[in-house]
């Protein structure tokens, strides 16, 4: 059994609101085949938080939330909890990032995972058991899952220390981005590409992402001419680090063995 369950309510309830929102994650927990307590996240790990539409394609079933509203919509996910979600965009990703870690403990076996994964859904528990099927099918080891029921996500991500966040919500990834937390929106692709679900392989800007947007807005601000005069004149100055490499800079061990 890879997924354990929502977790206990986060920052930012009430009272009142944590023990309603307890006694569903409560209720949902029990009805678990399996109910191994999830270890606490590793010291040295990488968290990385996943919205459930950017993890499985949900397109359809967003469909009938926007159209027939959240009633219509969790019947249907319940109607269909035993039906498999298809991969969504960041699918690969994750899968990518569970095989590094095992690499990584057939390398260091004494050592701890270095990407601890995060399901971060907008979801209410209802729907959970559909996901968590889903999660089961594929062999993906998410044991951690936080349900906000619809409240915004910053809280809980700030409350699992999350050094990343991918969501297919823009609104929700900028809202995190000027919180301060590494985030990226996930795109479906419009045709069929061959990922990798073994091999980890990542593409950062440069500005603004792995350095900060200093430059960047020269450009904006000045112009062409003004930015390589700022470049020649800096060209010996370290950039300042920014979001991603901040975060992620020192997590990952050198791979020497093979």
């Amino acid at each position: 059994m890879s997924g354990s369950g929502p977790e206990a309510p986060q920052p930012g309830d009430t009272a009142e609101e944590a023990e309603q929102d307890w006694a569903a994650a409560k209720a949902f927990y029990d009805n678990l085949v399996s109910k191994r307590p999830r270890p606490p996240k590793p010291q040295h790990a990488i968290t990385v938080a996943v919205s459930s539409r950017a993890l499985f394609d949900l397109v359809e079933e967003r469909r009938i939330y926007e159209e027939q509203g959240v009633e219509k919509y969790v019947e249907y996910q319940q109607d269909n909890e035993n039906v498999i979600l298809k991969p969504g965009p960041a699918f690969y990703f994750v899968k990518a990032l569970m095989h590094v870690n095992a690499r990584l403990l057939e390398l260091y076996p004494d050592d701890e995972e270095r990407f601890d994964i995060v399901l971060m859904t907008n979801n209410h528990a209802q729907v959970g058991v559909r996901l968590i099927n889903s999660i089961n099918h594929y062999g993906l080891t998410i044991e951690r899952f936080c349900m906000t029921g619809g409240k915004s996500p910053i809280d809980y991500l700030k409350a699992y220390l999350t050094n990343l966040y991918l969501s297919a919500d823009s609104e929700k990834v900028q809202e995190a981005i000027e919180a301060g937390i590494a985030s990226a929106t996930m795109f479906s692709a419009n045709k069929d590409v061959a990922y990798s679900d073994t091999q980890l392989r990542v593409a950062f800007d440069g500005d603004a992402v792995l350095f900060s947007d200093e430059s960047e807005q020269i450009v904006k601000e000045q112009g062409l001419d003004r930015f390589f005069e700022h470049e020649q004149l800096n060209e010996n100055k370290p950039l300042a680090q920014d979001n991603i490499s901040s975060e992620c800079v020192g997590y990952l061990p050198p791979v020497t063995k093979t």
